[in-house]
């Protein structure tokens, strides 16, 4: 019989909770967070699809960057080559234009030795012969073939 009476006291409780309207609140709370979750769930839809579209967007800005930097790169490694190829003709034609430089000093220099040297010899020729002529030939007539002798050789010479 005590389990008659815990029905009855069930059923009245039931009853209570019914008249002040529970059932009402708590199938209406219980919508209300259903929609909420709803609503959750569709923001975190749109933000996971917007999640997505900033990835894609940010790889392909990845891709252009890293392209970008490889074609700057290879302008980059291209121009050195072209600075280095330029400076070694510059460096080849510096070298060959001090070459021939001192070529035409040594040239030059040659020259004026030789210039010097044949003067010398003629010097030396000519005190050789006016010693000579002078010790075989006196006066006048030693004088004037002294003086032509002087101007053949140096003529010869010249």
């Amino acid at each position: 019989m005590d389990t008659f009476w815990v029905g009855v006291a069930f059923f009245i409780f039931i009853g209570i909770l019914a008249y002040f309207g529970v059932p009402k609140a708590i199938v209406t709370a219980l919508d209300s967070r259903g929609e909420k979750v709803a609503q959750e769930l569709a923001e975190a839809r749109r933000l996971r699809v917007e999640a997505e579209k900033l990835l894609a967007e940010y790889e392909a800005k990845r891709k252009a960057a890293e392209s970008e930097a490889a074609s700057i790169i290879a302008a980059a490694n291209d121009e050195a080559k072209r600075l280095a190829a330029e400076a070694e003709a510059k460096l080849n034609d510096f070298v060959t234009r001090r070459t021939k430089s001192a070529e035409d000093k040594i040239a030059l220099a040659e020259t004026q030795a030789e210039a010097e040297v044949r003067a010398a010899a003629a010097d030396a020729a000519t005190k050789a012969a006016e010693l000579i002529i002078r010790a075989q030939v006196g006066g006048k007539t030693g004088e004037a073939l002294f003086a032509a002798g002087l101007t053949e050789v140096k003529a010869k010479l010249n």
